[in-house]
């Protein structure tokens, strides 16, 4: 292909205006099937944009000082339904700054029928319904120690088991009813220098309220909050992933007792979460920002536990000691917690309780990038990312109007890097002479993984049959497809999007169609 007519074309549409630019034009010169193969080997470049981070400067000069390692939460109260549809509530609770904040009153002020969460409604609406159990040990909030009561560490482990809703409910009750009857002790002897082993409790986790028939009171109760905290909202990135992601997308039940502990965590893919605490006890956070979550998963390391799928208890003095700054606070009932973009948090039950708790995207740059970012670390860690993050952001750019310049530029480059990583690899196929063949995606059809590494696989799928019988097929990515055959015999390979679909059909198609094709003219 002539490169002189190419950039000579290219620069005569855009002298015409970007508006009146033919894209077709420039899709033609460089998405030709008889286009040469100008890359060898596997495309490895970052979706994240380079020299553009939104991420707040938190390196100290110095040292902070004891007294504020135990920061003031960031706290908002509301009295009225004004205050909280109040566009400044979103910018309080989305500023990077912020990595939790606390908000009080919200269930008066949208007069929010939180009993319709209560353990007694709950039973009387599905009491056959499933819940997982962990088995935990009960222990103080700030200490985690060891089996046998020597020291502290961090691992913290529990067993899982499943039961259902009421007879959770009866051993909730049951619990109460045993501690009121507990004779308090006004003294202690202490024989040792060893911790006294804590008893034994359950704590009832991921109880699934995403079904609307079984539980539409409760839903519709929620949508009383204001858009940006909804299950489910335009502005909403998990709004765009197209199908269910349990506990993400949908609403998660938790019934708890005194000593239940959600141990250390981010959100899935970074992404920021809203909990409900419906009562009737209070619940204990502990909260670190995003900027110190990698000094954190050192000390996972340390401690021989992974920070990703382990299960963890940060020892408060070791963070301390590191110079991470933790934020500290009660949430009583009625408080809902609303956890930012990539912070690090773990929380344990004071009370009797239940929770009701889920995610959000907001689209905004900073829970973007974190979202990216968290994507592609997931991929070098081989753990799978709950958000298929290429399929969302190609969804959210096909259906929503991106007014935000720096999530518009993020977005952009990472679906460019996208059409490059697809144009690259549908290149190095053709010209090794494997049919590729359509099959254009249906309705509600989720994002594909490969079921091998977990990588989320876009547009380009490898398809092997694993029971040709049962006509039972399997998706691979490039790398492990190879892997089952270098040849790529008994491998099919399925696009799902026209060559022009994708350009041709989101909202920012103009500026990625001149931006890739100047791409991959310089290649």
């Amino acid at each position: 292909m002539n490169r002189a007519l190419v950039k000579k074309t290219i620069i005569s549409e855009r002298k015409v205006g970007e508006s009146e630019v033919s894209v077709f034009i420039i899709i033609y010169l460089f998405f030709s099937s008889d286009r040469e193969v100008n890359i060898k080997g596997k495309f490895r470049e970052s979706y994240l944009l380079p020299a553009l981070s939104i991420k707040p400067v938190l390196h100290p000069d110095s040292p902070i000082p004891r007294e504020k390692l135990n920061p003031p939460t960031p706290s908002i109260y509301l009295e009225s339904k004004r205050d909280a549809f109040s566009p400044v509530l979103l910018q309080f609770c989305t500023d990077a700054k912020n990595p939790v904040t606390v908000i009080r009153g919200l269930a008066g002020s949208l007069r929010l029928n939180l009993g319709l969460f209560s353990t007694k409604s709950l039973v009387e609406a599905n009491g056959e319904h499933a819940v997982e159990v962990r088995t935990q040990v009960q222990q103080p909030a700030d200490e985690n120690w060891n089996t046998a009561g020597s020291a502290q560490t961090w691992p913290c482990e529990s067993s899982r088991s499943h039961t259902t809703i009421a007879k959770y409910a009866q051993y909730q009750a049951s619990s109460f009813q045993e501690s009121l009857q507990v004779h308090i002790q006004t003294s202690t002897i202490f024989i040792s220098d060893q911790k006294s082993i804590g008893k034994i409790i359950k704590f009832g986790t991921n109880i699934d309220l995403s079904d609307p028939k079984r539980w539409k009171p409760q839903l519709q109760e929620l949508l009383k909050l204001p858009a940006f905290m909804r299950v489910s909202s335009t502005d909403n990135m998990l709004s765009h992933v197209g199908h269910t992601i349990l506990g993400m997308n949908t609403v998660q039940l938790y019934m708890k007792v005194p000593g239940s502990r959600t141990p250390g965590h981010q959100e899935n893919n970074n992404f920021s979460s809203v909990n409900i605490n419906i009562g009737p006890g209070d619940c204990e956070w502990f909260a670190v920002h995003e900027h110190y979550w990698e000094a954190i998963n050192d000390f996972c390391e340390k401690h021989g536990v992974d920070y990703l799928t382990g299960s963890w208890w940060p020892v408060l003095e070791d963070l301390y000691q590191a110079n991470i700054p933790v934020y500290r606070f009660i949430q009583r009932p009625g408080d809902l917690v609303w956890i930012n973009a990539g912070t690090v948090h773990w929380v344990q039950a004071v009370g009797w309780c239940n929770n009701i708790a889920w995610n959000v995207g907001p689209l905004n740059p900073y829970q973007y990038q974190l979202a990216l970012e968290r994507f592609e670390w997931n991929e070098v860690k081989k753990v799978k990312s709950i958000v298929p993050m290429i399929h969302v952001s190609w969804n959210v750019a096909r259906t929503i109007k991106i007014t935000d310049a720096n999530t518009y530029k993020m977005i952009r480059h990472c679906l460019l890097q996208s059409m490059k990583h697809i144009q690259i690899l549908r290149d190095q196929l053709t010209a090794a002479g494997k049919k590729i063949s359509y099959q254009s995606r249906v309705k509600d059809e989720p994002a594909y993984y490969c079921n091998e590494c977990d990588v989320e696989v876009f547009n380009l799928l490898f398809v092997t049959s694993e029971n040709s019988s049962r006509k039972t097929y399997v998706v691979h990515c490039e790398d492990c497809a190879r892997r089952r055959s270098p040849s790529m015999t008994g491998v099919v390979v399925l696009e799902q999007y026209r060559e022009c679909a994708l350009l041709m059909s989101d909202s920012l198609s103009l500026s990625l169609s001149l931006s890739l094709s100047l791409s991959l003219y310089l290649f």
